[in-house]
């Protein structure tokens, strides 16, 4: 049994779930319901206590569960441009895994590209082209 696995489903299942209207509309329902129990219990403090430990514990799980997704997704999507990065002739493989550099490494290479695009932004300014393509 491959816990991550199992876990890594359940999350997408859950993200996805919890991203539609209908989710939305429930949580609304609740709520509603909830205000609407609030008379028959004299809006007590165990009442709010409800609703209060309700909403954390949902939020605690999501919290995982959300994150997972989008580390699976943000993890995917880097592939997927390192791929085109590595096939794309003439680009730089330099910048494949651009997310493992630090703080640092990655402001020396913006600094580098932001030296370029002004560079571009001057030589369009003079009527040039910035790239070997016939239009902007």
């Amino acid at each position: 049994m491959d816990i991550t696995k199992h876990f890594s489903n359940f999350a997408r299942v859950v993200a996805r779930a919890s991203g539609q209207p209908m989710a939305f509309v429930l949580a609304c329902v609740s709520v509603i319901l909830w205000l609407i129990s609030g008379s028959f219990f004299e809006f007590s403090d165990t009442w709010q206590l409800v609703i209060n430990t309700s909403t954390t514990i949902v939020t605690f799980f999501m919290v995982f569960l959300i994150q997972n997704t989008q580390n699976r997704d943000g993890e995917a999507i880097q592939i997927k441009l390192d791929e085109l990065i590595r096939s794309h002739q003439g680009a730089h493989n330099a910048l494949l895994d651009l997310e493992e550099l630090t703080e640092e490494q990655l402001k020396q290479i913006k600094d580098r590209y932001e030296k370029l695009a002004e560079v571009a932004r001057q030589e369009l300014s003079k009527g040039l082209k910035d790239t070997k393509s016939t239009e902007v």
